[in-house]
């Protein structure tokens, strides 16, 4: 494709700087790569179908070492090196994630294809996932296409698990790995073990994952309870690939975390304000594909089913309980200059409150059927397009019984010319039918008579973006511009405008034996035009300011030896009249990774994060801008031991 002749967008994580070996895609990937994983992620974003379509120009690429590096981590390790993904919440149950400033409530979230963005309760996230269970991150921020599903209004997170074939060399039918992990800072302990198997085309996997551990101490050295870790994990996965191309596949996975957390598990605090949180997500998908059809017959079908599950026993005996059911019927026109998916799509959407304070189960419901065409085009050697539209009929039903109908066309258009060899021009636009959202099920007793459900207008997600891209050699220079603005977005039982808008910054250079990036952010969330602080933008943005991220690794003359580290920071940033303007931070993080020369089945890594111990909230966390509010604060310096096995 053309945007391949310059095909950089390293703002977003798709540096392509030259490092030699590119990365497997999954677990077990150092098999390929003489034991290493990679801050460059090349190798994922050649694994995408759509790799150099104009709507990729924005795509972000979780590289093979943070992949890698999260596998004992949570999120924020995942997304450590983009600084455009900020991860606000210190544990898993509270983990927020924003894309240019927009939460990730309002992207397009799959796993394995399925669905996922389960409303709940608002002091924990509504999507908890494991690292150690992903084989490949992708994020496309801002403008979505028709084919990234209903309620996609700034974009996509796509994520998949780990393919039992991946962990498997050539000729073997059996492997895994055993991981092992310690941290000094709250005396974590993590160990997870992956297992799979093949016979003929039938393969199968296997994952768990448990963590234990006590509070964790802050730069202060202050204790932060409600922390310490308690989560276990796992994943199921079982595929037939048939040798003419049909593939078949289910997978299924569950996290839960069940420990005492904060009063309000994303608020800061002491131990005496502490209560049971019993959270447990899970995600099943089921879906059919050709890996061979080339012509004008390339189907695929896809079902899926996720659910949250929320349980705080006191002081109310709450219980939030939300789903989403999905299905996509989509064929792919392969044509000469490019291709066409074109389909059909359903989501169906469930909030169910439950508490003996209310004489009966408290439900929020929607249906939505779509219809989309997305077109992914050539025209000439240096112009591509990416162009599609859809339409949606949505049926919502809230507490009361009471049903309204809405429906809405969406569109969208990205374009990408290289002007030189070196520099290619980017940019693209959409307007996304979002319908009536389900809300926080935690405060549906709000939406009881007489509230009448008919006041709340269908909202509609208007963005665009336009940037440069620039190469000379290994090194990679890029920035663009941003707008997110969600027009009549539903904030309980009223309806008001949300606006993310900024720009980002990148840098990445490569080099024979080290590779280096930079990413730069910098957003401001509006409501109904004014510049809006924690709470108003609740559940839509945060006020993330400037936020910068740095990673470095480099061979050394140790064979088998490989360091590194990187930078976490965010600028001052002034706040509106009557809130507190968030400080400024740095947290710099340090790794040594050995394989020892005679096996490639071992990896050994140190890793001292937060090195210098600041004291900081991260910019996604809630409540920095109030005075004398308790932020949830991320751990101090903590020193943390891994061990890989494979086998």
């Amino acid at each position: 494709m053309a945007s391949q002749i310059i095909r950089t967008a390293l703002l977003a994580g798709t540096a392509t700087g030259a490092l030699g070996t590119a990365p497997a895609a999954a677990q077990d990937s150092t098999r390929d790569t003489g034991g290493y994983y990679e801050l460059d992620p090349l190798y994922f974003e050649l694994r995408d179908p759509q790799a150099g379509a104009a709507d990729r120009a924005t795509s972000m690429y979780v590289s093979g070492f943070e992949l890698e590096r999260a596998r004992t981590g949570d999120l924020k390790d995942l997304f450590a090196g983009i600084a455009s993904v900020s991860v606000g919440g210190a544990i898993p149950v509270a983990q927020k994630i924003f894309v240019n400033g927009v939460d990730m409530l309002n992207l397009g979230v799959t796993i394995d294809g399925t669905a996922q963005n389960n409303r709940t309760f608002h002091h924990t996230t509504a999507n908890a996932i494991d690292p150690g269970l992903l084989q490949e991150v992708r994020v496309d921020a801002t403008v979505s296409p028709a084919d990234a599903g209903p309620y996609a209004l700034a974009g996509s997170v796509v994520m998949e698990t780990v393919d039992p074939e991946s962990l498997l060399g050539e000729g073997r039918d059996f492997g895994g790995n055993l991981r092992l992990s310690y941290g000094d800072n709250g005396e974590t302990f993590q160990r997870a073990l992956t297992v799979s198997g093949r016979t003929g085309g039938l393969s199968m996997l296997g994952y768990a994952r448990r963590a234990t551990g006590e509070d964790y101490t802050t730069g202060a050295g202050d204790e932060m309870g409600g922390t310490a870790a308690d989560l276990d994990s796992w994943l199921g996965k079982v595929a037939y690939q048939a040798p003419t191309g049909p593939r078949l596949e289910f997978s299924a996975h569950q996290i839960r975390d069940d420990a005492r957390r904060q009063f309000r598990a994303n608020f800061g605090g002491n131990d005496d304000f502490l209560r049971g949180y019993d959270t447990t997500r899970s995600s099943y998908s089921l879906r059919y594909e050709n890996t061979a059809a080339t012509g004008l017959w390339d189907p695929s079908v896809h079902l899926g089913y996720s659910e949250s599950d929320v349980i705080i026993p006191d002081p109310y005996d709450s219980n939030g309980l939300s789903w989403t059911g999905s299905a996509t019927l989509m064929n792919t026109f392969n044509l000469a200059s490019g291709t066409v998916n074109a389909g059909y799509d359903y989501r169906e959407r469930f909030g169910e409150y439950d508490s003996p304070a209310y004489a009966e189960y408290q439900t929020e419901h929607s249906r939505t059927h779509g219809v989309f065409a997305q077109a992914r085009l050539d025209p000439t050697e240096r112009l591509t397009l990416s162009f599609g539209a859809r339409y949606d009929w949505q049926e919502f039903e809230g507490v009361t019984g009471k049903t309204v109908s809405q429906s809405g066309a969406s569109g969208n258009l990205s374009a990408s010319y290289a002007l030189t060899d070196g520099l290619t021009l980017r940019g693209g636009v959409s307007s996304i039918f979002g319908g009536i959202d389900i809300e926080d099920n935690y405060t549906y007793f709000a939406f009881t008579d007489p509230f009448d459900y008919g006041t709340l207008d269908a909202s509609r997600a208007r963005s665009a973006t336009v940037g440069l891209d620039w190469q000379r050699g290994s090194l990679k220079l890029g920035g663009e511009v941003f707008v997110t603005a969600i027009d009549d977005a539903r904030g309980g039982g009223e309806n008001f405008d949300f606006e993310s808008k900024g720009f980002n910054l990148g840098a990445s250079f490569g080099w024979d034996s080290g590779f280096a990036r930079f990413t730069l952010s910098r957003s401001n969330g509006f409501i109904d035009g004014d510049r809006a602080e924690s709470y108003a933008l609740l559940d839509f943005g945060a006020p993330l300011g400037t936020v910068m991220a740095f990673e470095i690794e480099q061979d050394t003359r140790v064979d088998g030896l490989r360091v590194g580290g990187g930078l976490d920071a965010a600028a001052p940033h002034d706040m509106p009249s009557g809130l507190q303007d968030l400080d400024g931070y740095g947290a710099v993080n340090l790794f040594a990774e050995y394989v020892p020369p005679q096996t490639d089945s071992i990896t050994l890594r140190a890793e001292v994060q937060n090195l210098f111990d600041a004291e900081y909230a991260d910019r996604g966390t809630y409540g920095g801008d109030y005075a004398g509010f308790e932020t949830l604060k991320e751990p101090g310096r903590t020193l943390s031991l891994v061990a890989v096995a494979r086998f």
